[in-house]
C-alpha cells in the first residue's frame, strides 16, 4: 500500500487561497492586475510537458500587436 502525503489536501488549499497561486484560467486577469506594479514578474513553473510553452504563447498572442 502506498502512503498518502497530505491526504486532506490542506496544503493545496493554503496555496490555492494565497496570492502566489495562479490558476491558468485566470492568468490573463492576474497579469492585467499586476502589470506595471512591483509584482509584475510571473513565474510559470509547471512539470515537464504540462503546457509552459502553451501558456507563454497564449500570453504572447493576447498581448501582441500582431
Amino acid at each position: 500500500m502506498g502512503r498518502f502525503v497530505n491526504p486532506d489536501n490542506s496544503a493545496f488549499q493554503v496555496a490555492l487561497n494565497s496570492e502566489i497561486y495562479v490558476d491558468k484560467t485566470d492568468l490573463i486577469s492576474y497579469t492585467n492586475r499586476v502589470m506595471n506594479t512591483d509584482r509584475a514578474l510571473i513565474c510559470n513553473s509547471r512539470p515537464r510537458r504540462f503546457g509552459k510553452s502553451v501558456t507563454a504563447n497564449m500570453l504572447v498572442a493576447y498581448y501582441s500587436k500582431g
